[in-house]
């Protein structure tokens, strides 16, 4: 009965090693993920610098206070056009503002109601 109770302590052991093993490496991933979020967040912050004037920026942090998904969606589209040579200049505040009711113009889709 020895040999059991020896045989079961060491797979609860064994047991206790790999979870452990996997909780490191869950929080091993989630530290790399939360760095890799950090890189990007200060690359898309250098780039929205580049880009925009301060009152289109603080437009940008008010979208983004309200509606999180959308800004960084807007984000994503500037950086876009600021690689592909399409914006000529600094976003002014009117010029950013021209940009977001067409992507506002864009997103209206018609709703038909059936009564």
């Amino acid at each position: 009965m020895s040999s059991d109770s020896d045989l079961e302590a060491l797979r609860q052991r064994r047991l206790r090693e790999l979870a452990q093993s996997q909780m490191q490496q869950a929080a091993s991933q989630q530290m790399q993920r939360a760095v890799q979020e950090e890189q990007v967040a200060a690359q898309i912050k250098v780039i929205m610098n580049q880009v925009l004037e301060p009152a289109a920026k603080e437009r940008l942090a008010n979208i983004r206070t309200a509606k999180p998904d959308f800004a960084r969606q807007i984000e994503i589209l500037l950086i876009q056009l600021y690689q592909g040579g399409q914006l000529p200049a600094r976003l002014t505040d009117e010029s950013f503002k021209k940009i977001l009711e067409r992507i506002h113009e864009k997103k209206r889709e018609p709703r038909i109601t059936l009564a």
